[in-house]
């Protein structure tokens, strides 16, 4: 007798619901895309215990009439396609026809649905896939599935979940992210009795944003909206036998790749790529060729270790994008890979090229890198309104202090002479009573000049006072107090030059006097071997000399000979180091980055007056003057209003 045979029905629903059901989210994001399938305009979700015990999915879509309800809980039962070609174009959320299936395998379920042209509607009862009662009843138009005790059926799955407020906010965040990538449609979601989200339909993502997480994240994004035109190259042909319609024999327009949405500022830091969104006509995905062009459009702007907040809306013809390569449909991939890319990666390099944000002292002195999701309602900071504590609870005259810390005196260098600033200064004022600075008519607002848009002219309009511990530069214009890190700003100006020499194939170098042997460890070896032309590209002239060493005999202009074997070991080690796959672009960059960081003025270094000027003037020629190539900021400003509001003025 053969081993081999076909499963049952009932075990193949279940396999094809461990690759659809993962957890209580997934059953909420099908039934979610049915809904928004369905033509719907108003979605209520209600869960209970973080989605195990209760999920209640209303919607007042199309409905179904009572043979449909039927066939739907077939396998592979869809309204979305008819034949394979079909699979070339898809342009809804589902189109398997494995979901309901395999959800009603794995649990309890409820389905009341009618069409608006009938005059009833159709009531579904179904435990573990086994249809216990169809029967017709008065119902509203639109469907309504509720869903019992998830994997009662199937205990193995059941004891992975994880708790109720975890499993409460994946399916937060999956709501948050179809409520994002639907700004026209009403969403609700409920817990038991709490209402964690409620938003109406607006005009624009804008509104949406600020709906779901308030004013405050919504200062914190760029928007970006680029359009690029595409190209007919690659496009799948019909077969030659098959018999073609004159109206397609005609070339149609290829469509356009847009992108819409908002990317974060580049003080806006996190530990991991959880807040990166992104939607490929209206689907939410994971993709990695999308998520290496966000990291690669802020490679040199933020460190390599952080990710940044982003929200990104792709729209392209359904033609261009294959979304029939997961069972989740949660990974797609790009008829045109590198072209996508390129428009994602250059798009957001443009904005953020554009905005050129500039650090604020005291929101800088505060940040760092969080792993807390930003972009989840109701995880906004509720601020505590100070005053109205203090008049309610301090008597009068009672004056709220600081914690006393010894005066620290720090030593600013003007000119040649040195001058002694108490840090503590500020907490001076704050000691004062009230009385000395509520409406004190001896010290009104100094009016305040018009900011600078970009930050090209405001830093070309700084002029140097002096230095911090000879590393830090103190400049001031009209917006305020500017403190300028002048190792990394001369990094950044060293940066792009050596980027333009290269281009132009002109790069300096210097020749050393004796030939300058380094070692390799194995790894080295197999990096140098790889990138050995670029580095001569770059001002190197190094050659294989013995079995695992090589001979320096160019090195790039502005290095300390000290320096250059320091310089080429870290340089091989960041590449061994790589995880994906080396180009030319990123190895370009890289060496760049290395040599301007070895050549750049030092800290603890005394600069004279002409050479703090001649910097500031360079940094502002720069195309990123934010930020060094590794990601640091470069300037902070501590602006005029800040300053009134430390002095007690407003």
């Amino acid at each position: 007798m053969g081993r081999i045979h076909v499963l049952s029905e009932n075990v193949a629903n279940k396999i094809a619901a461990g690759e659809v059901v993962e957890r209580p989210a997934s059953v909420v994001k099908e039934l979610l895309e049915n809904s928004l399938d369905a033509g719907s305009t108003r979605v209520r979700i209600n869960v209970e215990a973080g989605g195990k015990k209760l999920i209640q999915i209303t919607d007042n879509g199309c409905g179904m009439v009572r043979d449909d309800a039927l066939l739907a809980f077939e396998r592979h039962a869809t309204s979305k396609i008819k034949n394979a070609e079909d699979l070339l174009s898809v342009a809804t959320l589902g189109f398997r026809g494995e979901a309901l299936p395999s959800i009603a395998s794995v649990c309890r379920l409820r389905l009341e649905t009618r069409a608006p042209e009938e005059d009833s509607g159709t009531v579904m009862e179904i435990n573990g896939g086994k249809i216990y009662k169809v029967e017709e009843a008065g119902l509203p138009a639109g469907t309504s599935i509720v869903i019992h005790d998830l994997f009662f059926n199937t205990p193995a799955r059941k004891k992975f979940l994880k708790s109720e407020s975890t499993e409460l906010s994946h399916i937060s965040a999956l709501v948050t992210n179809y409520a994002l990538a639907h700004p026209d449609k009403h969403f609700e979601l409920h817990s038991a009795t709490n209402s964690l989200i409620e938003v109406s339909p607006v005009a624009g993502r804008s509104e949406r944003i600020y709906q779901l997480f308030g004013k405050e994240i919504l200062d914190q994004l760029i928007p970006v909206a680029p359009i690029q035109p595409l190209e007919r190259i690659g496009l799948p042909q019909p077969p030659p036998w098959r018999k073609i319609d004159p109206e397609d024999a005609v070339p149609k327009d290829p469509g356009e790749l847009r992108m819409h949405g908002f990317v974060s500022k580049p003080e806006i830091q996190k530990l991991n790529r959880n807040s990166i969104y992104i939607f490929v006509n209206g689907r939410l995905i994971r993709d990695r060729l999308i998520q290496h062009a966000i990291i690669e459009a802020y490679r040199n702007i933020l460190p390599p270790t952080v990710f940044p907040v982003v929200l990104l809306f792709l729209e392209l013809p359904s033609g261009e994008v294959d979304v029939n390569v997961h069972p989740s449909k949660t990974e797609v991939r790009f008829r045109q890979q590198s072209v996508t890319h390129d428009f994602v990666c250059d798009s957001i390099r443009a904005a953020l090229m554009k905005a050129r944000p500039v650090p604020q002292f005291a929101a800088e002195i505060n940040a760092h890198p969080t792993a807390t999701p930003s972009l989840t309602p109701g995880a906004r900071a509720s601020m505590v309104d100070i005053s109205a504590w203090r008049a309610a609870n301090l008597p009068p005259g009672f004056v709220l202090q600081p914690p006393v810390v010894p005066p620290q005196t720090e030593h600013l260098q003007f000119g040649g002479e040195s001058i002694a600033v108490e840090a503590n200064a500020a907490l001076a004022v704050a000691r004062l009573p009230e009385q000395y600075v509520a409406g004190d008519t001896c010290a009104p607002p100094i009016p305040e000049e018009a900011e600078f848009t970009d930050l090209a002219p405001a830093l070309a309009s700084l002029k140097p006072l002096g230095q911090i511990r000879e590393s830090f530069i103190l400049a001031v214009n009209g917006e305020g107090l500017w403190i300028i890190d002048q190792h990394v700003a001369h990094e950044r100006v060293l940066f792009e030059k050596v980027l333009k020499q290269r281009a132009a194939q002109k790069v300096e170098s210097q020749r050393l006097l004796m030939p300058l042997l380094i070692e390799l460890t194995p790894a080295q070896q197999a990096v140098f071997s790889e990138i050995s032309e670029e580095l001569n590209q770059n001002g190197f002239e190094a050659e294989p000399f013995g079995a695992r060493s090589i001979a320096i005999k160019l090195a790039p202009a502005g290095v300390d000979a000290p320096q250059i074997e320091k310089m080429l070991h870290e340089l091989l080690d960041q590449f061994a180091r790589e995880d994906q796959s080396l180009n030319l672009e990123k190895i370009r960059t890289r060496i760049a980055a290395t040599i301007a960081c070895h050549a750049a003025i030092k800290v603890n270094m005394p600069l004279e007056q002409n050479k703090m000027e001649w910097l500031l003037q360079e940094l502002a020629k720069t195309d990123v003057p934010m930020t060094c190539p590794h990601g640091r900021p470069i300037v902070l400003r501590y602006s005029m209003k800040d300053i009134q509001k430390a002095f007690k003025r407003i």
